[in-house]
């Protein structure tokens, strides 16, 4: 009987797992990207656990039309890059009330729905909290990380 399970295991098909869909993009190319780079240097001085998902928080931003820095700099200030965080939520959403999956999940609902309510960076900040210094904090980390690339371009600082 023994043999038979063993045989018949082999036959089986394998089974397909679901991989989250910002892995899949997951090229050499994408890790070469100034921006990656940037995010992931940034999180690593200042041993911050998030830099394992630079390549993700680029690839949300472009398929959300966030600024690249926005995401990284709102987890820098809401959970210190991912040092302190409740519920998979390292971006403090709504309150730290929201669950997440994974962290992963979170940087991806969180990214859509910013880049959902198609305004500017700085609409972002104030809807995203109301907290007259909040922007501000969330600026100061988005120009550390560098400028705005005007033409594809980004001017490391």
């Amino acid at each position: 009987m023994r043999k038979i399970v063993v045989f018949a295991s082999l036959l089986a098909a394998p089974a397909v797992t679901a991989v989250e869909p910002c892995l899949l993009a997951d090229t050499p190319a994408l890790n070469r990207d100034p921006r990656q780079i940037r995010i992931k240097k940034f999180f690593e001085t200042n041993g911050c656990p998030l830099s394992k998902l630079s390549t993700e928080f680029v690839l949300e931003a472009d398929a959300n039309a966030l600024d690249w820095r926005l995401l990284p700099s709102i987890t820098f200030v809401e959970s210190s890059g991912g040092k302190y965080y409740q519920n998979n939520n390292v971006f403090g959403w709504n309150s730290c009330r929201t669950r997440f999956p994974s962290v992963r999940a979170g940087l991806h609902l969180v990214a859509s729905t910013l880049g959902n309510w198609d305004k500017s960076t700085d609409d972002i900040l104030r809807t995203y909290n109301s907290t007259p210094e909040y922007a501000g904090r969330v600026k100061s980390i988005m120009r550390i990380l560098g400028s705005k690339p005007e033409s594809g371009l980004m001017v490391l600082n």
